[in-house]
């Protein structure tokens, strides 16, 4: 699974505790994170990750799970 690994890419990138990152916080209301903070994240994602999100899904990864589910759909 990808979560532990999306969890430490945002715990690093963003400097917020671990312990906040759970699989259901929404990037913005629960990780206080703005656009800029968010599209840090994505582009840390896509090169751990070796895939490039495609830009029409940008506006639907609002949690952290939206984010995983992306991720295991693009590297099945």
């Amino acid at each position: 699974m990808y979560f532990e690994k999306v969890q430490t890419i945002i715990s690093e990138n963003l400097d917020i505790e671990k312990e906040r990152i759970h699989i259901n916080a929404r990037f913005k209301e629960d990780l206080d994170m703005d656009s800029i903070e968010l599209m840090e994240v994505v582009m840390a994602c896509e090169e751990e990750f070796s895939v490039e999100f495609p830009i029409e899904n940008a506006d639907s990864i609002l949690t952290v799970q939206d984010a995983v589910n992306l991720i295991n759909d693009m590297k099945k």
